[in-house]
């Protein structure tokens, strides 16, 4: 199946398309990719500093415009390709230059298309120093574990990143990404074919309401920031932003196939030394089927927020993987 045909068959499974934008986000990663352009995207904190420095203003390079999100003069594309892009609605006028509407972001020999700095609609799709996180917790468990993958599912897929590692690692699976995000589904759909991961499918679900069956690996990197402006790409909902991990958590150990592992990526905010998350997780996970491990990735993430008033009694949010695998 070509790439082109399996971006086709996956855009049939959404409700709301425009294909002349996603095939251009395509060719685009495509050109980018042949150009051996990279990117490693940083924390939004970062990326504001950098992009703040005088000679940061505007666009010298294609990394700039695609990578640091820096607004470009007339030039820098060629004039085919900046027409092109600003009819699939990739590109837009920004005072009196031009902008991308998407950043690329590298991961190992990857591309992944996501939304462009700074991150504030509410549809937005975030790509960070949690999904290179999340992706080595993946890639490790696919090192070391024995139990065959057959079906796999990646809850709330944003960049389809956890998906597209797992359908590349085992090319006879049947690999789910599930978001309820139109806009993570399309942008899954154009990484999957440049990936060339075609056993990959974008489908529309919350959580696992709208799959079947049992599952050899859920794997999960949702929202689990307590946002004031509850912006689904941020949001994890209250016990400061750890609700939705412990909802996807609950649905995740259900669907298990037995020997199968749900991998969650998250945040685990800690009041009085206590961890919110673990201490909901484990009124779920402590049963005799199954078998489970936690681990700190990073025991110091978004420090700022304690700064905020609704983290005004965390001592700290970690960066945590739980592991739950079924006893076979």
């Amino acid at each position: 199946m070509s790439t082109q045909t399996a971006l086709e068959s996956t855009f049939d499974t959404l409700e709301t398309t425009d294909e002349n934008h996603d095939l251009a986000l395509l060719q685009l990663g495509q050109r980018l990719q042949s150009e051996g352009y990279r990117f490693m995207t940083v924390t939004p904190l970062t990326h504001q500093r950098v992009n703040g420095r005088e000679q940061n203003r505007k666009a010298r390079s294609l990394r700039d415009v695609f990578g640091w999100s820096r607004p470009f003069e007339t030039g820098l594309l060629d004039e085919s390709e900046l027409e092109t892009l600003l009819a699939a609605g990739v590109l837009r006028a920004h005072a009196g230059m031009w902008a991308s509407e998407v950043r690329w972001s590298s991961l190992d020999d990857l591309l992944f298309v996501h939304s462009a700095f700074p991150t504030v609609a509410h549809d937005s799709v975030f790509f960070g120093p949690d999904t290179y996180r999340f992706a080595q917790a993946i890639e490790e468990h696919l090192r070391t574990s024995t139990h065959p993958i057959r079906t796999a599912v990646d809850i709330g897929c944003g960049s389809g990143v956890g998906a597209i590692l797992i359908g590349r690692a085992r090319r006879d699976a049947q690999v789910l990404a599930v978001d309820i995000n139109p806009t993570a589904l399309r942008f899954t759909a154009v990484n999957a074919s440049l990936a060339k991961a075609n056993n990959v499918v974008a489908y529309h679900s919350d959580i696992l309401s709208g799959t079947t069956g049992e599952f050899d690996l859920i794997v999960a990197n949702p929202p689990y920031m307590k946002d004031s402006q509850e912006r689904a790409y941020r949001h994890g909902g209250d016990q400061l932003g750890s609700q939705l991990s412990v909802r996807i958590l609950a649905q995740a150990i259900e669907r298990l196939a037995p020997g199968g592992s749900v991998l969650l990526y998250t945040g685990a905010p800690s009041v009085d030394g206590v961890d919110l998350f673990l201490e909901q997780a484990r009124k779920l996970i402590d049963r005799a089927d199954l078998a489970w491990s936690y681990r700190e990735m990073d025991p110091d993430v978004f420090g700022e927020e304690l700064e905020t008033e609704t983290y005004q009694e965390a001592d700290r949010i970690a960066a945590v993987v739980l592991t739950v695998t079924r006893i076979q």
